[in-house]
């Protein structure tokens, strides 16, 4: 039978094999493409601009391709004409990188003090979701100034009032304010004396160059009082208190002794108390009863009381409540908290102490109607006032899960497919942003349609970031996520432990990112320090441990669990003081104790490093929620988990921190 040649099914074939060597070939083409892309990030870091080029060739149809636009004007921005900024502000409009290469343009702008042009370009600029970043709000404040604009002068004097610790841009706004009679020599000096509360001698050093230079203290002065403020004081001469100047500064040395050794400070300012004004002597007594409660030393509610009409300070006053609280002096406590400013007041912490203290000086519906103001809430407090009012803690109605359709769609926007491939190529910096950016005004079933999309990438921490930004349509489930669950498990059940705890205290130490790194060094899911993860190892018989382990998922659960069982162990098998040993070190847990029985939620609330106290109570709160999405009826509430915290004896010696 005679063959006959078919074109067509000749030209299908030859399609089929183009065809599936495209698909062969994609991948690698990807992969060079990926590949090429660090190169030329890098190359930007780097400043160089040859390498960038050659790198960066070939990827304009890369997903990330907006990135290397972004690169490459930002090489050369500082000669960069406007409408090649302007092009690609228009070309890149709604994206991540448009957002930063406008806020680096105004930056341009303000160094060449072009604030007619600044003042056009920041009208452009979003003011909410996120907040344009402090200096070039100063910056925007002083293009306003240089137009003349009156309300200019009041925005900056509010911005004065709000912002603690201002970048160098704002000092140009706040020396105007001084000069056009807005800011008075007072607040200067009481700003300064924040910046010196804060450790901040060089913020304070700014602040005091606004005044006359015969009110100004020597450059040196501000550092030896934080160097050694016992001997800056010992050589002051006996006339110091004549001028505002001396007796600012010897109050700044009080302020700063009292924090390595608050009775010595008292015992300094016993010396020269005579010489200040009464409010003076307040500021004094009001540093003493912030660093006294810090310090849980005794003698803080006295100080506290002494300080009077000068106790304003918002550490101030939270540290005497603090003070009040770990004393039991409820009728002090209210009226600490009735002092405080209302922004202060109506933080959950204060609307639950003050809830206590009403109800102990009895006055029972008032604290009934303070904890059904929070009750419910899912954090520390809010769990806290419910079960103060006798209300079980419920998960709120579970929200109808996003169909596949949504998930691919919202999979497919620009934003989460950047942030996806940035997450891909192990960029988490500017993953996250990306990420942050795309659900920046989402709302909720947007936000829970992006959880889904982060679990089905396994981006633990985005999911739950995402799924704890809904307001009425929840989904606890993405909340309180517990990946890697049959892992986790049989460390878990081989150490007695907790799985609740557990899981609250790993979605605070990592949110399940794998490879987490901490500024100090801690690692892996359980963010286990290197001296600690060698001397569990020893502990518990890990034989040829490496510290290179650490950062393996399972070595990690194995070391972190182990460490968690060793606290626990010492530290009277309370997990609120293993939660605080585990994160600031056991010995700081056991010092933190008091002289007698204390009620877990006063040892929390009052646990002096701000880091620690705040990781505390969201690692037990973190367990309550956990039982209820695991489904635990009977798991102990958190009152019951707080417990009581006994005194006892210091640190074992093999205390590893």
């Amino acid at each position: 039978m005679p063959t006959h040649f078919h074109p067509g099914a000749h030209i299908r074939c030859a399609l089929r094999h183009l065809m599936l060597a495209l698909v062969l070939l994609a991948p690698a083409a990807q992969a060079n493409g990926d590949a090429a892309f660090i190169a030329a990030r890098d190359a930007f870091s780097a400043g160089n601009r040859q390498a960038f080029e050659r790198h960066a060739e070939g990827l304009q149809s890369h997903i990330l391709t907006s990135y290397i636009d972004y690169y490459r004007l930002r090489l050369d921005l500082d000669r960069a004409a406007p409408d090649r900024v302007a092009a690609f502000l228009e070309q890149h409009a709604g994206t991540l990188v448009a957002q930063r290469l406008r806020s680096d343009w105004l930056r341009q702008l303000a160094k060449a003090e072009q604030w007619s042009d600044y003042r056009a370009e920041y009208a452009l600029l979003p003011q909410s979701s996120p907040t344009p970043e402090a200096d070039l709000r100063c910056h925007a404040l002083r293009a306003r100034l240089d137009a003349a604009e009156q309300a200019a002068l009041a925005d900056a004097k509010l911005l004065w009032a709000t912002m603690d610790e201002p970048p160098s841009a704002c000092l140009p706004v706040f020396a105007a304010l001084f000069d056009a009679g807005r800011l008075t020599e007072d607040e200067v000096w009481l700003r300064a004396r924040r910046h010196m509360e804060l450790r901040r001698p060089g913020l304070a050093r700014s602040t005091l160059a606004l005044l006359p230079a015969s009110a100004q203290p020597p450059s040196s002065a501000l550092d030896d009082i934080v160097s050694n403020p016992k001997r800056w004081l010992d050589r002051q001469p006996a006339n110091f208190s004549i001028t505002r100047r001396g007796r600012e500064l010897a109050l700044m040395a009080i302020a700063r002794r009292a924090r390595g050794d608050v009775r010595g400070a008292e015992r300094s300012l016993e010396v020269i108390a005579a010489r200040f004004s009464a409010e003076e002597r307040g500021y004094a007594f009001e540093q003493l009863g912030w660093q006294g409660g810090q310090q849980h030393d005794t003698r803080a509610v006295q100080w506290c009381r002494s300080a009077d009409d000068a106790l304003q300070g918002e550490e101030a006053l939270a540290w005497c409540a603090r003070a009040a609280l770990r004393a039991t002096n409820w009728k002090l406590l209210r009226d600490i908290i009735g002092r405080m400013p209302q922004a202060l007041a109506e933080k959950p912490e204060w609307i639950y102490w003050d809830g206590r203290a009403r109800s102990a000086t009895g006055h029972v519906d008032q604290a009934h109607a303070a904890w059904r103001r929070i009750a419910g809430e899912p954090h520390f407090y809010g769990l806290l006032a419910a079960e103060e009012l006798d209300q079980p803690h419920r998960l709120p109605p579970q929200a109808t899960a996003p169909s596949v359709d949504e998930i691919r769609r919202a999979e497919a926007t620009p934003a989460i497919a950047r942030a996806l491939k940035l997450f891909e190529l192990d960029l988490r910096t500017e993953a996250v942003r990306e990420w942050n950016w795309a659900i920046r005004d989402a709302d909720d079933r947007a936000l829970l349609t992006a959880a889904h999309v982060a679990l089905r990438h396994k981006l633990w921490d985005r999911a739950i970031n995402s799924a704890d930004r809904t307001t009425l349509e929840h989904d606890y489930s993405l909340r309180y996520l517990s990946p890697m669950r049959s892992d986790v498990e049989p460390h878990v059940r081989a150490r007695s432990l907790d799985l609740s705890w557990v899981y609250g205290l790993m979605r605070q130490e990592s949110r399940f990112i794998t490879r987490a790194k901490s500024s100090a060094g801690a690692q892996g899911l359980m963010q286990v320090m290197p001296a600690t993860g060698q001397w569990v190892a020893k502990k518990i018989g890990l034989n040829g441990y490496k510290p290179s382990q650490i950062a393996d998922p399972d070595t990690n659960l194995l070391l972190g669990t182990s460490y968690m069982r060793l606290v626990l162990d010492s530290l009277d098998d309370h997990p609120v003081l293993a939660s605080a040993g585990y994160n600031a070190g056991p010995g700081r847990a056991k010092k933190w104790r008091a002289a007698r029985p204390l009620e877990g939620a006063i040892y929390a609330e009052t646990i002096p490093f701000n880091e620690t106290r705040d990781y505390v109570k969201k690692v037990m709160a973190n367990a309550v929620l956990y039982s209820l999405v695991f489904g635990l009826p009977d798991s102990p509430g958190l009152k019951q988990r707080l417990g009581t915290i006994q005194p006892g004896p210091g640190a074992l010696p093999d205390d590893p921190i």
